[in-house]
């Protein structure tokens, strides 16, 4: 069955393009559009999408709130869309409540169309996906909210974690993928991917990108990190 994919942003313009990029793909059919918010809730539970591609800015209710409602009402049936959020550098500060609003996804909207349809097929197989060059300005962005590396400590919450989960979690706040990981450790996907399953569980989080959001809570990465 092909990926149902509900477009939501209030330039029609760039629902046209998305459908455009989306269609040429056999393995990914648009089912709906929606300009707001609002509609955006309506069209998900009458289309039952497995992806609704959510933008932030957006007339009466926004992504971020449209987001947190439809996650919130899925959750409570047994039909459960991914949102798979598209942002522009000017609206970085909608990002971590997004994240914690549900979405399973972060990318930029000059991602190219490759990136975007993998990105797509990796959120309806229920990963989660952050683009590390959002997750790089992120962490710009908030880095003088963040302890120094001398003054940090780790949270007694991450104390549940072996030192390599631990290693993994900062390598997932910063964006890099199950593969880049385990190049970066001389180990296996199949090891990385058992780590990051461990590192999910002993901290009680649905998927990568609550662990992002953790990492910047909690100040794990070092402000200004960039490998």
């Amino acid at each position: 069955m092909p990926i149902r994919v509900l477009l939501v942003d209030d330039q029609p313009l760039l629902r046209t393009g998305f459908r455009f990029i989306l269609e040429a793909e056999q393995d990914v059919t648009v089912v709906g559009e929606a300009g707001d918010g609002a509609t955006a809730m309506e069209q998900s539970r009458a289309l039952l999408p497995d992806v609704v591609l959510m933008d932030i800015r957006m007339p009466g209710m926004d992504g971020i709130e449209a987001t947190r409602r439809i996650v919130r009402e899925a959750s409570a049936s047994a039909h459960v869309p991914k949102v798979l959020v598209l942002t522009t550098f000017d609206l970085d500060e909608y990002i971590v409540e997004a994240l914690r609003a549900g979405a399973s996804g972060f990318l930029l909207k000059d991602v190219p169309p490759d990136d975007l349809v993998q990105a797509i097929r990796v959120v309806a197989g229920g990963e989660a996906i952050v683009a590390p060059s959002v997750t790089r300005r992120l962490l710009d962005r908030f880095a003088n909210r963040l302890p120094s590396a001398q003054e940090r400590a780790v949270p007694a919450r991450l104390d549940r974690l072996t030192e390599r989960e631990l290693e993994v979690l900062q390598l997932i706040a910063k964006g890099m993928s199950n593969a880049e990981i385990a190049a970066k450790l001389v180990v296996s996907e199949t090891t990385v991917k058992t780590h990051v399953g461990n590192v999910l569980t002993k901290l009680s989080l649905r998927d990568r990108v609550q662990a992002v959001v953790l990492a910047y809570e909690t100040g794990l990465i070092t402000p200004g990190a960039r490998s």
